[in-house]
């Protein structure tokens, strides 16, 4: 399985990989725009392309076409735990003030072997932090190799589905879904999806992303 496969020198990826910012959302929107604010790691952050080749620059010219008054911020950071996500939230939320906010962490936690009790907190902090300022939630899951064990691997997946029911977000339980098993759609790394895949990702994303503009 080509997912399952590479995970593990994602991990070298994420351990030794300095951060990189994605592309910042533009300056400030006029009053009666609303914003997405896409917290991820580098699967968000177009590691390895262009930024606008990514499925989050993607998604923004789809909401810029057919969603009149929204706008996408992408605060993702390649390397990001949900730990570093956390101590963000607060910040990105004072700063952008969401309507919506796409939560797509965790695989980094998951390729350390972090306590899934850990990863689940701090998820369940970021969504109270969200839902505290009034946005809904889209919780972006992924999932482990069968070579971190049955245990860990179930348990991480069953993250979040719990969280989502916890908090009633809406849930996409694994982002790379409609690429996992084509050999072609990852760049060299076997980890990374090409430019290609890309809006494969962006319309799976918006299956469930576009209720929440409605």
């Amino acid at each position: 399985m080509q997912w399952a496969a590479g995970l593990a020198l994602l991990l070298l990826v994420a351990l030794f990989a300095r951060p990189v910012a994605a592309q910042a959302g533009k300056a400030a929107p006029a009053k009666s725009a609303r914003t997405i604010l896409v917290m991820g790691d580098s699967l968000s952050a177009a590691y390895g392309l262009a930024p606008a080749q990514g499925w989050v620059a993607l998604t923004a010219d789809r909401v810029g076409k057919t969603k009149s008054g929204w706008r996408v911020v992408n605060a993702s950071i390649s390397g990001e735990t949900t730990a570093g996500g956390a101590a963000r939230m607060a910040a990105e939320l004072q700063r952008h003030r969401p309507a919506v906010v796409v939560i797509a962490l965790g695989a980094n936690d998951g390729l350390r072997g972090l306590p899934l009790a850990q990863t689940r907190a701090n998820l369940a902090k970021m969504i109270a932090a969200a839902q505290a300022g009034k946005a809904k939630v889209l919780l972006v899951g992924m999932r482990m190799p069968p070579n971190y064990g049955p245990d860990y691997t179930r348990g991480f997946e069953q993250n979040y589905s719990a969280l989502s029911k916890q908090y009633g977000t809406a849930l996409l339980p694994f982002l790379l879904e409609p690429i996992a098993l084509d050999r072609d759609a990852y760049q060299a790394d076997n980890l990374h999806p090409v430019a290609a895949a890309q809006p494969k990702l962006r319309d799976h994303v918006w299956k469930a992303l576009e209720p929440l503009l409605r």
